[in-house]
């Protein structure tokens, strides 16, 4: 998270933590219940100048809702504490699909590298949360054309295309996405999915699902790493050998954290910003920030993945050394 707030430009820091929970598996109430309970404990360490929590894995607008009104029983209405919030509570408009969206902007740029068209674009997307449902239906809405998915319970496939909509409505239904049966649309085994012939690949699951063993197989001519850490250092020398052109998830996935910085301005200003102001400044930001790696990658011979670290490296020193830390 740091080296993507340097990377992008905004002044946020960066942490992480979480509660080591089945998620998937409790009620409601005792999601309400652990989040509280996990804000009572931290409650010291977080405010709007210090620490301020954003949804990942597990977690939605109402996890982050709960987070919110625990910390004004202890100090007050802050709506500034915690970000992803529903709109209803101060949420910023744009916050939900806002990784998603980021993942399709870096596309747009790094489509001129390989010369691709949308219209010519085959995607297969590795997830089917909130940013791989997001960034399926941005994609599809370019002109794009998602040939595969999957999530936890399994995956599919059609040649002829899937329609994200219809696949997240049937989801939405209480369906599994793996019985999913559009136009044309067949289940596959998971591991399938990543052989898949196509333009682009974007892992939006976990953390090493492209490792040694399944990265010489994998035939996408660019991948854009939507989950954190989603390919080992052994598979990216692979993918770089082969030439799959990488977008590395401190750059590709840096959306969230850019719309929740968004969404912290608002709310210190008391005032929201349009949906269409939202997503015109995070484009904005995440295509500057790609020419910038992009530019440094070339100046230095360097992967875009490498090129990145240097930039966000290199914007935390100095910072650090302005503060007379180093």
């Amino acid at each position: 998270m740091t080296w993507k707030t340097a990377i992008t430009g905004i002044p946020f820091g960066g942490a992480k933590g979480g509660i080591n929970c089945p998620a998937e598996r409790l009620s409601k109430a005792e999601l309400q219940l652990i989040t509280r309970s996990f804000i009572d404990k931290i409650e010291k360490l977080l405010g709007p100048t210090r620490d301020i929590p954003a949804p990942d894995v597990n977690t939605n607008a109402q996890v982050m809702a709960w987070m919110m009104d625990e910390y004004g029983k202890l100090h007050g209405h802050t709506p500034a504490i915690v970000t992803g919030k529903p709109i209803s509570l101060g949420g910023s408009l744009g916050r939900q699909e806002a990784t998603g969206r980021g993942l399709v902007y870096m596309f747009r740029e790094a489509a001129r590298t390989l010369e691709l068209h949308p219209e010519r674009t085959r995607v297969v997307l590795q997830g089917f949360g909130n940013v791989g449902s997001w960034a399926a239906r941005i994609f599809c809405e370019l002109g794009c054309k998602l040939i595969g998915v999957s999530d936890v319970g399994g995956a599919i496939s059609s040649a002829s295309g899937i329609d994200p909509e219809a696949l997240l409505a049937h989801i939405q239904a209480g369906g599994k996405l793996s019985e999913y049966s559009g136009p044309g649309v067949e289940a596959i085994a998971s591991d399938e999915l990543l052989q898949l012939d196509c333009e682009v690949l974007v892992p939006a699951a976990l953390g090493g699902t492209i490792h040694a063993a399944n990265a010489e197989q994998i035939r996408a001519r660019m991948i854009i790493e939507g989950a954190n850490s989603p390919t080992t250092p052994t598979a990216d020398e692979i993918l770089h050998e082969k030439g799959v052109f990488i977008v590395p998830d401190v750059l590709a996935n840096a959306g969230g954290v850019v719309v929740s910085y968004f969404e912290w301005v608002q709310n210190l200003q008391h005032f929201r910003w349009g949906e269409r102001e939202v997503n015109d400044k995070l484009g904005n930001i995440m295509r500057r920030a790609y020419r910038e790696v992009r530019d440094r990658a070339a100046r230095d011979h360097a992967t875009m993945r490498v090129a990145a670290y240097e930039l966000g490296i290199e914007r935390v020193l100095e910072a650090a050394r302005d503060r007379g830390y180093v």
